[in-house]
């Protein structure tokens, strides 16, 4: 988290870092995945942030959505790796709990902690898939963050949203938005 939060400060000095105002209504997420939006959300680029979309409501230290979608098999679910960390790769036959544990693996790169608190098979995406919700403490200043997931493994692909924000306050703040958003996920053919 440290490392992203540095090269999003360097790129914004730099003017290579962009957000822009994602508003209501139907979207386009990649070629294969579409979702509605009921409020508008902040879509944070810049080089190296990795496969997902990064959304968010209250800026990136705060909160954030990662959508991922159609990872291919033996993509990285993270930025390029550089240094020791241990790289994190989507295989097309992995189970939801295989899934989990790779979600698991990218967000404790860094030494933060993870608890799953649960995993249920949900439809997501028009598809059968999983959810599951989980605490991460930041190594980086102990904050303890809730997390919800969702995902589905359609034609070898990975289709995903991850949603984690401070759990005192701004978690329940976006929670229902986040669970709206992943009831209206459709993945295209």
């Amino acid at each position: 988290m440290k490392r992203l939060l540095a090269a999003l400060a360097i790129a914004a000095l730099v003017g290579c870092a962009s957000v822009n105002k994602i508003e209501s209504g139907d979207q386009n997420i990649g070629g294969r995945m579409s979702v509605h939006l009921e409020g508008a959300w902040n879509h944070v680029s810049a080089p190296g942030m990795g496969p997902a979309q990064t959304w968010t409501m209250e800026g990136l230290p705060v909160d954030q959505l990662l959508i991922y979608s159609g990872l291919r098999d033996g993509e990285a679910v993270h930025a390029g790796g550089g240094g020791a960390a241990k790289s994190f790769s989507f295989r097309s036959t992995m189970q939801p709990d295989e899934v989990v544990t790779m979600f698991e693996g990218m967000l404790t790169r860094d030494g933060s902690s993870f608890k799953l608190a649960k995993l249920e098979p949900i439809s997501f995406g028009g598809e059968r898939g999983f959810r599951f919700e989980y605490a991460l403490t930041r190594k980086e200043d102990n904050v303890v963050l809730s997390g919800v997931g969702y995902g589905t493994v359609n034609k070898g692909e990975l289709f995903a949203l991850l949603y984690f924000a401070p759990r005192l306050t701004f978690f329940d703040r976006h929670r229902g938005r986040v669970e709206q958003i992943a009831r209206s996920a459709r993945v295209k053919g």
